[in-house]
């Protein structure tokens, strides 16, 4: 097959995997011989050529068959250290070129790297900033640490490790602290990106033999940020050099601040010694928000966009039933309330619940996350300790009259069923004594400290 050929079945696997992947390990593989259905190529690193091989041999082997190749296997060696030629597909590929907007890699550390090693930091989000971070107490320790960080002052941990689930705000923070530190220390090298980003460097680099430039790069750093580190675990070079990396920085007493959406020692296929590394610092777990944080979030997201939609109304009740009925993604709950004002926006009517309910009921049912009403009675009758049978009984005496409420409160606000339906489900009771039930919890979990804590504490038990 000639190199023209190859060209050719290159520039149609530029376009079936993209520019990024193409030129990260597509274009360093070359075809270097074709013998009796045997296909051999060469590759600057073993680790490329295992990488295509896993990854996009079956792409690979199928379009040269369909050039007429015949292929039945297919090799890959590593080249001898010489120029690699150019092919076709190369020559018409675009050069890649940094993400717009700003990055988190300063002009020195840019400098440092060299103008042609294409080494910029991750585009950084104007949103995520330390003003437009809602503080409670699921996170206010991860707060108070990365504001500290930001300060740019002396290191007092290293490293500061985030972690927590999706939508809990670990790269909120990380952005923060990136923007606070470009604002006031513009004098620091900071660089953020995330660990695929720091892995994709580093094969750039193994294939374009630029290793010392890599290696100056990232330890000319006085910060790095490296965001979900998860991301390597398995990957056995790229572990080996970001250890050294981490090393060589912790040791010119460099910060360094990282995230992942678990603790350092739960994350598999990650080595020890760099588990060992990641804990020797400051580990903060972001814990899932809590109903005053989200309430909190969604009324920050109404100052905002009330600046946009004035004239909108919202009625009461609706920011509290969304804090309570989207409880597991700040990102969902975010979203939620973006859909909910556009439309109420365009179809020029006030939010009330019913519009609520309407216009998100498949996320308030993705959100659901099948709570019944006979678990919410179980735990409820479990909490007071008194007998299901009492509580959903005809008996109205206060110890099982207020239980029952709160039973029905929950069922209100956890499920889905309607107001008839949950009064089936308590001794046949009308939708009328339903509702007073609620209304009546509702009253009492702004006065009533106990009863508030009751129902937070409930809420979490039947979410977990």
């Amino acid at each position: 097959m000639t190199e023209d050929k190859w060209g050719d079945i290159q520039q149609d696997l530029l376009k079936t995997v993209g520019q990024n992947n193409f030129k990260t390990w597509i274009e360093p593989v070359d075809l270097a011989d074709l013998n009796e259905g045997v296909a051999t190529f060469h590759v600057p690193t073993n680790f490329i050529g295992n990488y295509v091989s896993q990854n996009y041999g079956d792409l690979i082997m199928h379009q040269l068959n369909q050039a007429g190749a015949g292929v039945q296997r297919m090799q890959f060696k590593v080249a001898d250290q010489q120029p690699r030629r150019a092919t076709a597909a190369a020559a018409a590929a675009p050069a890649a070129t940094p993400a717009s907007g700003a990055t988190s890699l300063s002009a020195a550390a840019k400098a440092a790297a060299g103008s042609d090693t294409e080494m910029t930091g991750a585009p950084l989000d104007a949103r995520f900033t330390f003003d437009s971070f809602v503080v409670g107490k699921p996170n206010e320790l991860a707060n108070a640490a990365a504001r500290r960080v930001a300060e740019g002052g002396p290191v007092t941990f290293n490293p500061l490790f985030l972690y927590g689930g999706v939508g809990l705000g670990k790269t909120h923070l990380m952005h923060a602290i990136a923007w606070e530190l470009q604002a006031h220390r513009p004098d620091l090298n900071v660089l953020y990106l995330s660990a695929e980003q720091f892995m994709y460097r580093f094969v750039q680099a193994l294939r374009d033999r630029k290793m010392m430039d890599f290696k100056e790069l990232f330890r000319s750093v006085d910060v790095l940020m490296v965001d979900d580190v998860q991301f390597i675990a398995g990957k056995d070079s790229t572990q080996e050099e970001f250890f050294h990396t981490f090393n060589a920085l912790v040791d010119q007493n460099k910060q360094i601040i990282i995230s992942a959406d678990r603790a350092p020692g739960e994350i598999k296929d990650l080595e020890d010694r760099i588990k060992s590394r990641l804990q020797c610092g400051l580990v903060v777990d972001l814990h899932p928000t809590d109903y005053e944080l989200r309430l909190g979030i969604l009324q920050n997201k109404v100052d905002s966009y009330r600046q946009q939609y004035p004239e909108l109304q919202l009625a009461e009740g609706v920011l509290e039933f969304l804090a309570h009925r989207i409880s597991t993604n700040v990102r969902v709950l975010e979203g939620a309330m973006t859909r909910l004002f556009a439309f109420a926006s365009l179809v020029g009517r006030e939010i009330t619940m019913e519009l609520t309910q309407d216009c998100l009921s498949d996320v308030l049912r993705a959100s659901e996350r099948k709570i019944s009403v006979e678990e919410i009675q179980r735990k409820v009758a479990e909490h007071y300790n008194i007998r299901l049978s009492d509580m959903i009984g005809p008996k109205r005496v206060r110890t099982f009259a207020r239980p029952r409420q709160v039973a029905m409160y929950l069922c209100k606000q956890l499920t889905s069923r309607s107001l008839p339906e949950i009064g089936r489900r308590f001794g046949g009771r009308d939708h009328t004594t339903v509702m007073h039930g609620v209304k009546r919890i509702e009253e009492l979990r702004s006065s009533d400290g106990q009863i508030a804590e009751d129902l937070e504490m409930l809420r979490r038990a039947l979410e977990a």
